[in-house]
């Protein structure tokens, strides 16, 4: 199916989400905005912690109820907003038109039940049609995506981690969804199977013409795969643009510091680290996220947050520095 690339598939505007616990209220989301094109494959880059899931939750509305509560913003898929559809609406979208691959394949199948019969649920629900043929379709998702159809009635148990995590990408595309999202599809992989996962990934949305939102911590990750990436710190996006501007023209000491993190094949150049932690959720600091970490932090950071400030066309940074030289 082919997309108008010019066309917007999801665009959210100023999301901000909280988890209300016993220890007082955790800020998940501060304030986040982006756009996912039709057909592109978008990455949303950062730590442990940082968000990103809560983000790719709120697009799904499956963040759990009553502890998370959204307080602003607007998630418009297709140009309509997500956040005021009932549940019922919900139903009919999740699967069908959105669907994600969730982080954990050793936990997000159902352990009793035959692998071909959870992604024939899928198909039958969404697609109504009779069992037989919802089996049929099941049976060409698993070999679609490198699983023998004879493995159909195996149990979750019987298959690898890598064979498992097959599965759930194919429970995920098996209504051909408009926008996928992968939520650290290959952290539970070993480095071979993760770029046949990969590989897989981008020949069947290169097939089925889908949108992907790729969650990871791992810049090999982006650079194989994303058109545009996000550097998500602390519930805000503080680096946006295409893969290009953040591989080769990155500006905020946060995403230099993840660059700087990495080994390289040539040189002898020690790692530099990012020191400390990341602020504790339930008190993040009054101005910019990143100032108690940051090499570069002046007397203004810690007292005020920054703008974002767009340093090129389409390359927006949140941070002072970038601010000044503007």
């Amino acid at each position: 199916m082919a997309f108008d690339m010019s066309e917007n598939i999801l665009e959210i505007k100023d999301l901000v989400i909280e988890y209300h616990t016993d220890d007082g209220i955790i800020n998940a989301v501060n304030g986040v905005d982006l756009i996912v094109k039709q057909g592109e494959t978008f990455g949303l880059v950062g730590e442990t912690g940082a968000g990103k899931t809560t983000i790719a939750k709120a697009i799904m509305r499956i963040l759990p109820s009553p502890a998370s509560k959204v307080k602003s913003g607007n998630i418009l898929f297709q140009g309509e907003d997500i956040m005021a559809k009932t549940e019922t609406e919900m139903r009919k979208i999740r699967g069908r038109k959105v669907s994600m691959i969730f982080q954990d394949p050793m936990t997000a199948l159902n352990p009793i039940e035959k692998i071909g019969v959870q992604i024939a649920e899928t198909i039958k629900i969404h697609n109504k049609v009779h069992s037989l043929e919802a089996a049929s379709k099941a049976a060409d998702m698993l070999e679609m995506v490198g699983i023998p159809m004879d493995r159909f009635n195996e149990y979750p148990h019987q298959f690898s981690g890598g064979m498992k995590q097959r599965v759930i990408i194919a429970m995920a595309l098996a209504c051909n969804p408009m926008l996928l999202l992968a939520d650290e599809p290959t952290t539970a992989l070993d480095v071979t199977i993760q770029a046949q996962v990969l590989e897989m990934m981008q020949d069947l949305k290169a097939r089925l013409g889908t949108s992907v939102v790729m969650i990871t911590h791992d810049l090999g990750v982006v650079a194989d795969c994303c058109d545009t990436v996000a550097v998500v710190y602390a519930g805000e996006i503080v680096e946006y643009g295409s893969a290009e501007h953040i591989f080769e023209q990155a500006a905020h000491p946060y995403t230099i510091g993840l660059f700087n993190s990495l080994p390289k094949l040539e040189g002898k150049e020690r790692l530099i680290p990012i020191k400390g932690m990341m602020p504790d959720p339930s008190n993040l600091p009054k101005g910019c996220k990143f100032c108690e970490r940051c090499p570069d932090a002046a007397s203004g950071c810690s007292e005020m947050s920054p703008a974002v400030t767009e340093v090129s066309p389409g390359h927006l940074v949140k941070c002072i520095k970038t601010e000044v030289k503007n």
